[in-house]
């Protein structure tokens, strides 16, 4: 938290601190069609993952851990289901 003071020193507000980062702390490795992520690379299209998050890949999926939503639904597919 951060304090806003007068010149005085009396203390005017109280703020949170804000991060501006690139988020990493949120990020997850998302289930996509591999054909689609091809597309996206060559395109700069977004993609849909399993979930719902429509987004740009950039990142190496290896350095974040598995959304749990798309884990969910990619344990619940049936083999060979085309969507």
């Amino acid at each position: 938290m951060a304090w806003f003071k007068r010149d005085e020193g009396t203390l005017l507000e109280q703020a949170p601190l804000l991060s501006h980062g690139d988020g990493d702390h949120e990020r997850f490795s998302h289930y996509v069609r591999k054909e689609k992520i091809l597309e996206s690379a060559l395109s700069g299209d977004p993609v849909k993952a399993l979930c719902g998050k429509v987004w740009v890949p950039t990142r190496d999926p290896e350095k974040f851990p598995i959304c749990p939503t798309c884990k969910e639904i990619h344990a619940n597919m049936k083999p060979g289901r085309d969507e």
